[in-house]
């Protein structure tokens, strides 16, 4: 018998599947059947309906909460999670089910070195803060101590009671208990204020989505902050006209009807911080959006946790945020410091690949990047690693030494403790790796072109211009750019627009690459291409298809040439 941390309390058993790799909910499992879609993790292929799913904590996407949700009220979700790290946003997921829909599933957490003698294939049962291992009876478990509920050691402000009495109305009042019960979880003593928020529960995962906004609304649900919204899932202007059903664009669409209802601001996009609503240094804010939480706090210097779908609606309800985690001076510091080899000459890949591999080997740690002083990343080239970055690590930020606005603390930090003494080593065989794995295409044919993942700038606008400008794209191609509403007004003001859609460039506005489906991929195609590492990863699941990586002028010449020779980069050789 194992004891661990309740983080939601309950009973149930299954077989135990276990990995030492965190998964990413969202992009990771299909919310219809349970079966785990990630062609990249170990336990791709494997259903987790009904069984104990053992893992060190997610990764990857803020919307894994949304997804487990959806799996939760499809009856294909695990029937219980173990957990070896904090883990907010798949937890978040079970709360609201428990919350609005009445349904559950007990979650604990293990210390690392129990964790490390759990075994797929063995039967499992949690009861209360229990793990048992192998098959038990009930004389075994019945007298198992559940532990306290509708308790907080949370020191409550006047407002705070004020809302937790539902003197703000029921829609803040269900919010803030939620709220409570992740700010006991990460151990905050108490909440503070927050000045804006964007909301990433706004994409469609399926009904519960839906379900979850109604309800609130229907509450009386207002924002307290100033509120924007992530790319949703389809164009709402537009869905009609790309042949996206009535099934999934009418709800996708109503749902972020409803959020503008509550007071959210028309923004969607999955790149805030292109917004003039984008916040300044120490600004304590509450993003939800994987890429944007960590640019916000990594190259901005705001202040924001990497919330889950649906507490980032709680905390724009209540202008309140847990103090703990990088709100904090203390959740700031790196945990690990990480060297980069030195590179000669790398191109722009080097930032997506270097993002793509430090997320895995730094998971929950907030890493100290050396190395890279040198090499003068643009704001593209920094979206680019926080993209592929949060999609394979589960920390809210990272340094880089002589680029991110807190570097030189966070190497002081470094130096005073010996995490510098005791660096990792990122080298070019690291790197080589990570731009196989990503490149799944089994042939050199290239079908559809994908960009803005996340959503492309006004400068990636000119630049791709420019890498089209006297050239004539394939007949054979789809070329189509994901980007935000006022990207694309500010991109036709400066010219960029009117020749790339003179070129054949499809934009497409309100949602991303990551909601994309068909039919705006044609049924014929095979094969894609993009310069984001985000979706080199995910696509794949999502869409069924082979991708091609590579630099944006590596896919402007795939437009053209309707083919990509993918080669080993020279810089890795």
């Amino acid at each position: 018998m194992i004891n661990g941390k309740v983080l939601v309390n309950g009973s149930a058993s299954g077989p135990l599947v276990v990995s030492d790799i965190g998964l990413s909910f969202w992009g990771g499992v299909d919310t219809q059947t349970g079966e785990i879609i990630d062609q990249h993790h170990p336990l791709f292929g494997i259903n987790l309906s009904g069984c104990v799913l053992a893992i060190p904590n997610g990764r990857g996407s803020c919307s894994g909460s949304g997804a487990l949700l959806e799996l939760i009220l499809n009856d294909c979700a695990p029937a219980a999670l173990v957990f070896s790290q904090s883990e907010d946003i798949l937890t978040l997921g079970v709360l609201v089910a428990e919350a609005l829909f009445e349904r559950t599933l007990p979650i604990l957490r293990v210390t690392p070195s129990e964790f490390k003698s759990l075994e797929s294939g063995t039967h499992a049962t949690i009861n209360a803060n229990h793990l048992y291992i192998g098959h038990t009876s009930q004389t075994e478990t019945q007298n198992d101590i559940s532990p306290p509920v509708n308790h907080t050691s949370v020191a409550l402000s006047t407002l705070d009671k004020a809302i937790l009495a539902g003197e703000h109305g029921e829609a803040k009042r269900i919010a803030m208990e939620i709220l409570l019960k992740i700010a006991d979880i990460q151990g905050a003593e108490k909440l503070i204020d927050v000045t804006q928020a964007h909301i990433d529960a706004c994409i469609y995962h399926g009904p519960s989505s839906l379900r979850f906004a109604q309800a609130l609304n229907a509450r009386g649900a207002t924002f307290k902050i100033p509120t924007t919204l992530n790319a949703i899932s389809v164009d709402q202007r537009n869905w009609r006209q790309h042949g996206i059903s009535e099934a999934l664009g009418q709800p996708a669409s109503d749902l972020g009807d409803i959020y503008m209802t509550m007071g959210a601001q028309l923004s969607y996009t999955c790149a805030p911080y292109q917004l003039d609503t984008a916040p300044t240094f120490g600004e304590q804010i509450v993003w939800a959006e994987s890429n944007a939480v960590m640019f916000a706090n990594s190259v901005i210097g705001a202040r924001t946790q990497k919330y889950p779908d649906f507490l980032d609606v709680a905390i724009a309800l209540t202008g309140r945020a847990p103090a703990s985690g990088s709100h904090l001076d203390i959740g700031r510091q790196p945990t690990v410091c990480i060297k980069v080899d030195d590179l000669k000459n790398p191109d722009e890949m080097l930032w997506p690949l270097l993002g793509y591999y430090i997320g895995q080997q730094a998971g929950n740690d907030i890493p100290m990047i050396l190395g890279l002083h040198d090499t003068s990343p643009t704001l593209d080239d920094l979206k680019a690693f926080s993209a592929a970055y949060a999609t394979t690590g589960s920390s809210s930020m990272f340094h880089m030494d002589g680029i991110t606005p807190e570097a030189i603390a966070a190497k002081q930090y470094c130096e005073q403790t010996g995490l510098l003494k005791n660096s990792m080593v990122v080298t070019k065989a690291n790197l080589l790796g990570s731009f196989l794995e990503l490149n799944t295409a089994s042939n050199t044919k290239v079908d559809v072109v994908c960009l803005g993942n996340p959503h492309f700038s006004v400068t990636e606008c000119a630049r791709l211009a420019t890498l089209f400008k006297g050239r004539h794209k394939s007949q054979d191609v789809n070329v189509i750019v994901t980007l935000g509403r006022a990207v694309y007004e500010q991109a036709a003001v400066a010219g960029s627009i009117a020749p790339l859609e003179t070129f054949g460039v499809q934009f497409i506005t309100d949602t991303c690459w990551c909601m994309i489906v068909d039919p705006l991929i044609p049924a014929t195609a095979t094969t894609m291409m993009t310069n984001s590492g985000k979706y080199a990863h995910y696509g794949p699941a999502l869409v069924k298809r082979g991708i091609h990586f590579g630099t944006l002028a590596a896919c402007a010449d795939a437009a053209c040439n309707a083919e990509h020779v993918s080669e080993d980069p020279a810089w890795l050789k």
